[in-house]
C-alpha cells in the first residue's frame, strides 16, 4: 500500500512537470506581451530593455526552470498587465471559483446519485423515463448554451435571478465568501446549475447502469431469497457495490468542474480565476496564464490522486 501511494505521488509530480512544460510551449504562440505593455512611441531600446527585465530573452528551458524554482517558493511572478504579484491576484479570485465548484460538485454528486438510483429502481416508470429523456439536454447541449438559456429564462423573461456577478460578499479570515449573504447565495444558483448539469447527467447515467448491473447479480437474488426487504437490498447491498466503480469517474468529473469553470465564469462574468485567465490571454499576461494552468493542474491531479487512494481503500481486492 505504501509503495502504491509513493508511486502514484511520483506519477502525479511527473504529470505536473509535463503539463507545465506543455503550457509554457503554448505561451510562445499566443503573442508578444511587449506589444501590449509599450505604447506606439516605443523604441528598439525600450523593447530590448523590457525584454531583458522580464527575462523573455532567456532560452525557453531557462524561463521554465526559473518559473518552477520561484513557484516552489510561492513566487508566481508579476502580472504584466496589473503590475502586481500573481499570487496576490489569484488569492483574490480563487474563493469565487472554489465556492462555485463546491456548489456545482455537490449539486452534481447528490442529485446524480439520487436520480441514478431512482431511475434504476423505477426503470419502467413514467417518471424515470421522463428523467432519462430530459437528461439528454444536459449531455447534448454545450455548457455556454445552457448558461445563455438559463439567463434568458430566469433573468430576462422571469426576472427572478441575476444574470452576472457574484453578489455581495463578506470577508471571513481573509476569505471572500458569498455564502453568508442572500445576494451571494442567489447569484450562485444559475452558474452552479450550468456548471454542474453536464456532470450530474453523466453521474446519474453511470449510477443507473451500474445499479442495473448489480441488481442482476447472484448475491442480490440470494438476498431476495433470504427474505430481505427491497429497501435493504437496494440501499444496503446494491448501492454500496454500485459506488465502487462510480467513485473513479465521479472524481474525474469533479476535477473537470474546476477545469471547465472557465466557460461558466465567462458567460456569467463570475469574478473567478477562469475569467482572470481569459483576460490574461487577451493581454498576453504570461505569468498569470502559467500560474492558472499550474494551479488547475495541481487541483486536478490532487483530486485524481485522492480518488485513486480512496478507490483502493474501498475495494480490498486492489490492495494486493
Amino acid at each position: 500500500m505504501v509503495s502504491y501511494i509513493l508511486r502514484r505521488i511520483l506519477q502525479s509530480v511527473l504529470v505536473l512537470l509535463v503539463v507545465g512544460l506543455v503550457a509554457f510551449s503554448m505561451f510562445r504562440f499566443v503573442g508578444d506581451p511587449i506589444d501590449t505593455m509599450l505604447g506606439q512611441e516605443r523604441t528598439v531600446q525600450d523593447i530590448e530593455r523590457l525584454r531583458d527585465n522580464l527575462g523573455l530573452n532567456d532560452p525557453f528551458f531557462v524561463q521554465y526552470w526559473n518559473f518552477l524554482g520561484r513557484a516552489l517558493q510561492g513566487d508566481l511572478g508579476i502580472s504584466y498587465r496589473q503590475g502586481r504579484p500573481v499570487a496576490e491576484i489569484i488569492a483574490e479570485r480563487l474563493p469565487a471559483t472554489l465556492e462555485l465548484a463546491a456548489v456545482s460538485g455537490t449539486f452534481a454528486l447528490v442529485l446524480g446519485i439520487v436520480l441514478g438510483v431512482f431511475t434504476a429502481i423505477r426503470r419502467n416508470g413514467l417518471a424515470a423515463n421522463a428523467i432519462m429523456t430530459l437528461s439528454l439536454i444536459g449531455v447534448s447541449l454545450p455548457t455556454f448554451l445552457i448558461g445563455i438559456l438559463l439567463i434568458y429564462l430566469f433573468s430576462v423573461e422571469l426576472s427572478l435571478l441575476p444574470s452576472f456577478g457574484r453578489g455581495q460578499t463578506v470577508m471571513v479570515g481573509g476569505w471572500s465568501t458569498g455564502f453568508l449573504t442572500q445576494s451571494g447565495l442567489v447569484a450562485l444558483i444559475l452558474p452552479s446549475i450550468t456548471l454542474g448539469l453536464y456532470q450530474m447527467t453523466l453521474i446519474m447515467r453511470l449510477v443507473r447502469s451500474e445499479m442495473l448491473e448489480v441488481l442482476r447479480q447472484d448475491y442480490i437474488r440470494f438476498a431476495r431469497a433470504r427474505g430481505l426487504s427491497q429497501k435493504a437490498i437496494n440501499f444496503r447491498h446494491a448501492l454500496k457495490n454500485t459506488l465502487v466503480p462510480v467513485i473513479t469517474v465521479t472524481g474525474l468529473q469533479l476535477g473537470s468542474i474546476i477545469a471547465f469553470a472557465i466557460i461558466t465564469e465567462t458567460v456569467f462574468q463570475w469574478p473567478g480565476v477562469g475569467l482572470l485567465f481569459i483576460n490574461a490571454i487577451q493581454f498576453v499576461d504570461i505569468p498569470v496564464m502559467a500560474a492558472y494552468l499550474m494551479l488547475i493542474s495541481v487541483m486536478f491531479v490532487g483530486i485524481n490522486l485522492a480518488v485513486d487512494l480512496l478507490y483502493v481503500a474501498i475495494d480490498p481486492r486492489l490492495r494486493t
